[in-house]
């Protein structure tokens, strides 16, 4: 545990000054980030290469425009009559505890002004910071499974040690806090049934876990990459079919409280 606690925390945070968050973009009245009408903020900066990102232009450290978190909660502010007892404020990306320090501050915010919150995450961050965001501030975790297998994990996102993803859901289990999980389906490389049944089989007993979300492959990104110079690597990957999303459902329903195509 110590090791991959270790591992974790290398994966270095974005640094910006006190308060201030570095943000790609923010969506109003989103409603597929999170339960009900969402105020979602893509934070700026990445350390996965997924193969299938369909935002590429997040993952540079580099980029976005600065927001101070007080601007952000103003926002939230002038949004909360529409996000009704579901609704309210989810920080993706990006990856968002790469901000983790600065998105404490945001949340207990937030939190002040009864606003639920959100996060949606790759869950390869685990320091002390995003502990106690985590186990403080964040109502809820979206924990993105990008695949069950090392050598399937590093060939979609270009990193090793798949274990931290799994190492912060069980800290997440831990706190008793709610979870959704979200999974990417990529006909003969994600959506196969063996790898269905590992998740499956993998978090069948965890409490915390609401429901699984799963996003059907597109390429709606290619042309993002195409304007960064980058090679679009699964051009020749297609879609699912119907018959082969209701499998993969057919599968999950038996171990999952909920599966939802998103």
């Amino acid at each position: 545990m110590l090791l991959l606690r270790i591992l974790i925390s290398k994966n270095c945070p974005i640094k910006t000054e006190e308060n201030i968050l570095r943000v790609h973009s923010i969506e109003s009245f989103g409603t597929h980030d999170g339960p009900g009408v969402r105020m979602v903020i893509f934070l700026q900066g990445c350390k996965l290469k997924c193969l299938y990102c369909h935002n590429p232009d997040t993952i540079n450290t580099t980029g976005g425009k600065l927001y101070h978190i007080d601007e952000l909660v103003d926002m939230a502010l002038n949004m909360k009559s529409y996000f009704g007892k579901k609704g309210g404020v989810t920080v993706s990306g990006g990856e968002p505890l790469l901000q983790s320090k600065e998105l404490i501050p945001f949340f207990k915010r937030l939190k002040e002004e009864g606003i639920h919150t959100n996060i949606d995450t790759n869950g390869r961050i685990l320091n002390h910071f995003t502990e106690e965001l985590l186990d403080t501030y964040a109502d809820l975790v979206m924990l993105d499974i990008k695949h069950m297998t090392e050598a399937g994990y590093e060939a979609l996102t270009g990193m090793r040690n798949k274990e931290t993803t799994f190492t912060f859901a069980k800290h997440r289990e831990a706190s008793g806090k709610k979870m959704w999980l979200r999974y990417v389906l990529i006909p003969e490389i994600t959506n196969k049934p063996e790898l269905l049944h590992q998740m499956g089989t993998y978090f069948k007993d965890y409490k915390t876990i609401e429901k699984i979300e799963l996003q059907p492959y597109h390429k709606l990104g290619i042309h993002k990459w195409e304007a960064l110079g980058w090679d679009y690597q699964l051009k020749d990957a297609r879609e699912n079919t119907e018959e082969e999303i209701d499998a993969a459902v057919e599968i999950l329903k038996n171990y999952f409280k909920e599966v939802k195509i998103n």
